[in-house]
């Protein structure tokens, strides 16, 4: 009898740990949910600041989502911060390399900086990754703007 009652005991208390985990999982996915979808409405609205600070908080809650981390390289960008949207940039091709947007965010940046030649080579690495994921007229158009900004870089 005592053996039947330690087992339940160990089977309820899985059960109830189990349902806080999902319970705790739940919250912290619709709290970041809400912070995301206020980052998106304020980044709509041209609150960029405001969505900077949204995109931060589900961040803190969640920072390996690359989309969050490309959104707040977006919403820097338009606060004239390159170098932080840069840095979001790169982390995320840090962490996934096969994130093309992330390396044609990273080239815009470093056109901001006037830095061509570093944006040349980050455009050829999206190029390049897009002919590996067989998105040839993507890669297309990536060539065509290589081609228009080493005939800038002539005619400058």
């Amino acid at each position: 009898m005592e053996l039947f009652q330690t087992t339940n005991f160990i089977a309820v208390l899985i059960v109830l740990v189990s349902l806080s985990t999902l319970i705790y999982l739940a919250i912290r996915t619709i709290i970041t949910d809400k912070h995301f979808q206020t980052g998106i409405t304020l980044y709509q609205q041209k609150d960029f600041p405001g969505a900077e600070a949204a995109f931060r908080q589900v961040i803190a809650i969640n920072s390996t989502n690359d989309v969050v981390h490309l959104l707040l390289g977006d919403a820097l960008m338009q606060q004239g911060k390159i170098e932080a949207a840069i840095t979001e940039f790169q982390d995320v091709i840090e962490r996934a390399p096969k994130k093309v947007d992330a390396y044609l965010r990273l080239a815009q940046a470093l056109m901001q900086q006037q830095k061509p030649q570093q944006a040349v080579t980050v455009l050829q690495q999206a190029e390049a990754l897009f002919q590996k994921q067989r998105q040839v007229d993507k890669a297309e158009k990536i060539q065509q703007l290589l081609q228009k900004i080493s005939s800038a870089e002539n005619n400058a």
